[in-house]
Order: structure tokens, then sequence, then C-alpha cells
């Protein structure tokens, strides 16, 4: 039986939508293809003017709509880049969409049909690379995070005990009293008081969190190990 596939258009571009060529030089691609691998082509799905730096387009949407009803077992695009320039998000899809047991991914340019073998092994070298990709982007963004932090400069979230966000936004400042805190902490423990010892002890003293309640072990402990 033939496949029942979706073929996705995309342009990034108002002005390519108006003009219409580069849509129908992808529509006609797709019917080529669909006739010549006998696919049965459900619908052809445009998204004009949209770029790809997002999965949230309508038209896509409503096409991984149809492969999650059912309605369509194979998705057709005339090059990866129609569907995302994101590895990221090449990499979600893979495996939300297109992993095994589910439905199919097709490529004109790149020749992948996921129902053969070597379709399939494709697939796999794509969705490797993309989580290479993902891991080494992390790694960077883990480094520049330390790095950030090592020079004292701010990397997001709340401002640790003893300091506040700093006015130009990039750097921590200390807070005096907190700081005090924080001193009488690292002495309590360096006397060999248990953190909640130690919390119950600044308690006592009138020494809490910033929503006025007595520190958390595991904030004392960030406080000794800062």
């Amino acid at each position: 039986m033939p496949t029942r596939t979706v073929a996705y258009l995309r342009v990034s571009t108002d002005k390519q939508a108006d003009r219409g060529v580069s849509l129908d030089a992808q529509r006609e691609k797709v019917h080529a293809y669909a006739k010549l691998y006998d696919l049965d082509l459900v619908d052809v799905i445009v998204d004009a003017g949209q770029s790809a730096k997002t999965l949230d387009r309508p038209g896509l949407q409503r096409a991984l709509g149809m492969l999650r009803a059912k309605e369509a077992q194979a998705l057709l695009v005339v090059k990866l880049d129609r569907l995302t320039r994101s590895v990221r998000d090449l990499g979600d899809l893979l495996e939300t969409y297109f992993a095994p047991g589910k439905s199919d991914l097709l490529a004109v340019d790149m020749q992948i049909d996921t129902r053969t073998p070597g379709g399939r092994m494709m697939l796999n070298i794509l969705a490797s690379v993309s989580q290479w990709e993902r891991e080494i982007i992390g790694e960077r963004t883990a480094t520049a995070l330390r790095h950030k932090a090592a020079q004292g400069e701010f990397t997001g979230g709340a401002a640790p005990y003893g300091f506040r966000l700093a006015d130009d936004g990039e750097h921590l400042a200390p807070v005096e009293g907190e700081q005090a805190a924080v001193a009488e902490a690292r002495s309590l423990r360096a006397r060999g008081l248990s953190l909640r010892a130690i919390a119950e002890a600044l308690w006592e003293k009138g020494i809490g969190s910033r929503v006025g309640r007595p520190l958390a072990p595991a904030q004392i402990a960030r406080m000794c190990a800062a």
C-alpha cells in the first residue's frame, strides 16, 4: 500500500511567499518524489514567510498533528532546513516523531527515507550528530557560566545568600548583614556544629532567611561551602 504522506513546504520571507517561486519549486519536487517512490500525498502544507528558528509554526504544527493522529504515516520535505535549522529542534523532532516504530521522515535532498534500512541508518547518524552537538553546546555553556562565576559575574537565578545583584546587572555585590550571618555560620561550622544546630543558633540571634524563616540546613551548607 502507498505510504500516506503529508508534505511540508516553507519559505522564510514574505517576499518569497509573495513571488511563490520557491514554493512552486518545492511543490513540484514533492509531487515528483511522491510519484517516483509510491507515496499517497494526502496533503501539502505550507508555511509562507515563516522562520525556521522555532517549531512554533502553524503549518508545521498541523503537519505534526496529522502524524500524531495517524492521518499520515510520513512527513516529506524538500530539504531538512525547511523543517528546522536548529540542531536542538531537529534532535527533539527525531526523538518525538521519527524514532523507530513511529512516523517516517523523507527528505528529497539527502535521499532520506526511513522506510528503508539505508534511510534509517542516515537518520541514526543525524540523531547521533544532533546529540553530539547538544552535548558540545552544553559543555560550552557550562564552561562559560563557570568563567562568569569565577569573575564574580551573575550567572542567573536568585543571588546567593550574602549577595545581591549589583546595579550593572552582571556582578554580585555583598550585603553587609547577610555577610555577617555567613561569617557566623562558618565560625559555628568550624566549631563542629551540625547544619541544623547552626540554623537554630542563627535563628535564636534573629538571623533567618530573606522571607523571615529559619535558614534551611541546605542553605547553611551552601553558605559554608562558598
